[in-house]
């Protein structure tokens, strides 16, 4: 970055933690670069794409990414906290709904691959975050809820895997959904007769 030139969190850009290893930072770059190349019809987005390019560029060395890292400390780091105004207080419902489907999918999965692999039901949390393609930071706090009410469990291996009131929740989870379908379609059939 050239003197004079704005900061630009290149963190941010490629969505990983700064604590990242080579490994996660490579894995973010190959999946937003291929997600936004110009020749990736419907997300193509070339300033997006060069943006990552130059992040990764950047960070990839370790050098560079030292002498970055004191850029973002100045930039980023030092000027984290602000003080609260009235519309941090506003709830997000829409947010709130997003991350409750977020919850399903994670837990979905998780079943599935129980069901499937019963001895090695772990997942890489990584994973489970491309999937849902969400930032760091938002998928610590998936995993955090998640956690806390005991539908996941960390292995031994550090991987997620679902536990058994996760199991009976998505279990109770796909009764509601079949109740609702069926009392959707019943009620259809009531309209058209």
């Amino acid at each position: 970055m050239a003197d004079g030139q704005a900061f630009i969190d290149f963190y941010d850009v490629l969505q990983v933690n700064p604590n990242c290893d080579a490994k996660i930072l490579e894995s973010a770059y190959h999946y937003l670069a291929k997600m936004y190349h110009p020749d990736h019809s419907g997300t193509e987005d070339s300033t997006r794409f060069y943006e990552v390019t130059e992040a990764y560029r950047v960070l990839r060395d370790p050098e560079r990414r030292a002498e970055y890292d004191t850029l973002y400390e100045r930039n980023v780091r030092g000027s984290e906290y602000r003080f609260p105004t009235s519309e941090d207080g506003a709830i997000d419902e829409s947010a709130a709904l997003d991350d409750a489907e977020d919850h399903a999918r994670i837990l979905m999965y998780l079943y599935k691959r129980r069901r499937e692999h019963a001895q090695d039901a772990g997942v890489v949390g990584f994973y489970l975050q491309n999937m849902l393609n969400c930032s760091d930071e938002h998928f610590e706090f998936l995993k955090w809820y998640l956690k806390e009410k005991g539908f996941v469990a960390v292995t031994e291996q550090g991987t997620l895997a679902i536990t058994i009131q996760g199991v009976d929740h998505v279990i109770s989870m796909s009764r509601t959904t079949r109740a609702e379908k069926l009392l959707l379609s019943q009620s259809k059939d009531r309209e058209d007769g």
